[in-house]
């Protein structure tokens, strides 16, 4: 397999991975009632997942042999249990429009610090492509432009973002620094996240619900929704060691495309001219980045 098509099935399976995940875990937050239990149910499930993995590849007994590398493994897991609880907890006291929205600014935030912190030059172009592709994501989410307003509560929204933001750069950090293996960071992460989803259900009294198992197909949903889960860590991981973190974030814009598509084939969501418009828009900001990419690389810029 060449370099190129290896690299192209590693993008594919990590939106691929990140839309069937996105759409299970709707399904099983209406079916649950609740954001943690869901969140935990569903971490439990990739945790059976990534255990395996780890005994397959005979690489389970290097969980316990991080050393100071694990302190910088659990507080991933601590950011990646924040994005979740900040855009929870938005959800909760802020507009959904505006909320929907605030989260995608994350590849902007991710933009700023590549230039600001790691002083990587983005041309006019790689700007424009971002802003259209952004735009494009918010039609196909059907962000509702007329509706959007502020309140303090969606502050909380920029936070997640922020955290989403922040962990992407600590995994490239510890990839790079630490030599962190893709794996360990998926298990620490996942593992830390599990928890604190079990302490908060537990806490909200949440296992007490009797909406668990009442939908057709719950455990299966939960596994496939693990076994996505996994994927992401899967493939998102080593994505970010190959590539930029801005570069893996534009490729995740297309993620909310493929889990439309997702939702109209499996979940009878109806797709409307305004989420068509939106995917020709985000191909478009992803085909002006792309085409300024070669043109530079024939260049020699």
């Amino acid at each position: 397999m060449s370099n190129r098509l290896k690299s192209a099935g590693m993008i594919a399976g990590m939106v691929l991975s990140w839309s069937v995940y996105y759409a299970v875990s709707k399904v099983m937050v209406n079916a649950t009632g609740s954001a943690f239990l869901a969140g935990f149910l569903l971490r439990a499930a990739a945790f059976v997942f990534l255990t395996l993995q780890l005994l397959l590849d005979r690489e389970l007994s290097q969980v316990f042999r991080q050393g100071r590398t694990a302190r910088i493994l659990l507080l991933i897991g601590v950011f990646g249990f924040l994005l979740d609880l900040f855009a929870n907890l938005g959800y909760a006291h802020g507009s959904l429009s505006t909320g929907t929205a605030l989260l995608k600014t994350d590849v902007l935030m991710v933009n700023l610090v590549t230039v600001v912190l790691y002083r990587r030059k983005l041309s006019l172009s790689d700007w424009i492509g971002t802003l259209v592709m952004l735009f494009g994501v918010l039609l196909v989410l059907g962000v509702d432009f007329g509706s959007l307003s502020w309140n303090p509560g969606d502050l909380l929204f920029l936070l997640s973002a922020a955290c989403v933001t922040a962990n992407a750069f600590i995994i490239k950090h510890a990839q790079e620094k630490y030599r962190a293996s893709s794996d360990m960071i998926s298990y620490y992460n996942n593992f830390v996240v599990l928890l604190l989803f079990g302490s908060s259900a537990a806490l909200a009294g949440n296992f007490e619900s009797a909406r668990i198992g009442t939908i057709p197909g719950f455990w299966p949903l939960v596994l496939l929704g693990g076994l996505a889960q996994a994927g992401i860590y899967f493939f998102y991981y080593r994505n970010l060691r190959a590539y930029e973190v801005w570069i893996v974030k534009l490729y995740l814009l297309l993620m909310p495309v493929v889990s439309c598509l997702i939702g109209t084939v499996f979940l009878d969501e109806t797709l409307t001219a305004t989420k068509l418009l939106g995917i020709a828009v985000v191909l478009a900001g992803a085909a002006v980045i792309l085409l300024h990419g070669k043109f530079n690389k024939k260049a020699g810029i």
